[in-house]
């Protein structure tokens, strides 16, 4: 018997979280000038949400193990997260300083190892300890080159969100190994 749920079922619950996320900003710009989103940021807010939420129902859909489902949660959120205060604010200086753009080598370090991974846990696990490691190499890069010195950046500021995004990725890769054990009790 075939439960898989039909593709089109399987893209509703995302688009609701999808707009209920995006409502946020939208009402908050009625009562606020402190929220400024024009078209393009809604556009790319939504396709990043809806974006986390199709890749987590898809690669979760088959796995009943509830630690295989908070690691892929939490790696996919991680890496949400990552583009978005990115994006926002810059991890490094500005928005706009060429620094950040390395983040996205993060990024690809994921995509690249998942897809190698097939999505098992195993292997999944070296690749968010990878995206750690990644991480860690940035900010060690920053730190060496001055990044520091940037307005809005200090030493402090660079290792502690750094740091931050690193124990997300170890923790969710700290998850897949988990998961992996239990597939093999």
């Amino acid at each position: 018997m075939n439960t898989e749920k039909p593709s089109y079922q399987t893209l509703i619950l995302p688009a609701i979280i999808t707009g209920v996320i995006l409502l946020i900003p939208l009402i908050a710009m009625q009562f606020t000038t402190e929220v400024t989103w024009d078209l393009t940021d809604f556009i790319l807010a939504g396709i990043l949400i809806f974006g986390t939420g199709t890749a987590y129902t898809l690669i979760t859909r088959k796995s009943e193990k509830t630690t295989y489902r908070y690691a892929v949660g939490l790696a996919l959120f991680s890496a949400l997260l990552l583009i978005w205060v990115n994006g926002a604010v810059g991890i490094i200086g500005s928005e706009n300083s060429p620094i950040n753009l390395s983040y996205f080598g993060v990024i690809a370090v994921g995509i690249t190892g998942a897809v190698v991974a097939r999505f098992k846990s195993k292997e999944m696990t070296l690749t968010l300890f990878a995206m750690a490691f990644t991480m860690a190499m940035i900010a060690g890069i920053a730190l060496l080159r001055g990044a520091y010195q940037l307005p809005g950046s200090s030493v402090i500021e660079i290792l502690g969100v750094n740091g931050f995004f690193i124990m997300l990725f170890l923790v969710s890769g700290m998850l897949f190994k988990r998961a992996a054990r239990e597939i093999l009790e």
